[in-house]
């Protein structure tokens, strides 16, 4: 079992920047593919970032791609969003995902096996 918790999230001004954090625990966390969803009201959730075990594959949606950052720091057991430009689209609720291996296609939710409880980001026009 991964236990996720994220972190970080807020209320941002639109060009604004957050960093959203996620620690886990329970596995050997550097086995683990880490991604990043969200989901607006009456939206359903969508893929924003991901990362593969090793770093060498990461993947980002278009809407966010050059804003966000994925990474992720092993010693910490922690994945980070670091997100900049922030856009009023950009409201929703965040959440980490793990899986033991990077899942195909990367951008489906339901292929990634541990959740968080997710952290609500408003960016204010």
């Amino acid at each position: 079992q991964v236990q996720l918790v994220e972190s970080g999230g807020g209320l941002v001004q639109a060009g604004g920047s957050l960093r959203l954090s996620c620690a886990a625990s329970g596995r050997t966390f550097s086995n683990y593919a880490m991604g990043w969803f969200r989901q607006a009201p009456g939206k359903e959730r969508e893929f924003v970032a991901t990362r593969g075990r090793s770093g060498d594959s990461t993947y980002y949606a278009d809407s966010v791609k050059g804003r966000f950052t994925i990474s992720k720091d092993n010693a910490k057991n922690t994945v980070y969003l670091q997100m900049n430009s922030l856009k009023p689209e950009d409201t929703a609720v965040y959440y980490c995902a793990a899986k033991k291996y990077l899942p195909s296609p990367y951008y489906r939710s339901h292929l990634y096996d541990y959740w968080g409880q997710g952290t609500q980001v408003t960016v204010s026009s």
